[in-house]
């Protein structure tokens, strides 16, 4: 298994319990998290210090998942980073074509199996190193 020792994840949901599932379940990765439930504040920190990984929830308070993007989309054009994983309750295929095409990386629907994230985190985690 790879060991992302020192990669930077910041985990962006309004619910605490997914947020600690998510870092009990990545912890064997050895990445180091940040946290918000607010999407304004994801803002803020993404431009503030840019992720190797942003999991980021679509519904949120302050700013939803798809604003958050918008806001950070610029820079993400120009560096590539932060690759994004969006978590959703929402099941529609209209939200799920949005989000790609704001460039969301991968796209998972909750209640979602671990490993699906963890997969999904490791890869492109995998993918910043190449």
């Amino acid at each position: 298994m790879a060991d992302f020792k020192g990669k930077d994840v910041l985990i962006v949901d309004d619910d605490r319990d997914i947020v600690e599932a998510i870092e009990a379940a990545m912890e064997d990765l050895g990445v180091k998290f940040r946290t918000t439930g607010n999407g304004n504040t994801a803002v803020d920190m993404v431009q503030e210090q840019t992720p190797d990984l942003l999991i980021l929830d679509q519904m949120l308070p302050g700013r939803s998942g798809f604003l958050v993007l918008e806001k950070i989309n610029t820079q993400r054009k120009q560096t590539g980073k932060p690759p994004v994983i969006m978590i959703t309750a929402n099941p529609g295929a209209r939200h799920k074509d949005y989000a790609e095409t704001l460039g969301v990386d991968t796209y998972i629907n909750k209640p979602f199996r671990m490993e699906k994230l963890i997969n999904a985190a490791r890869e492109l985690l995998t993918r910043e190193d190449e």
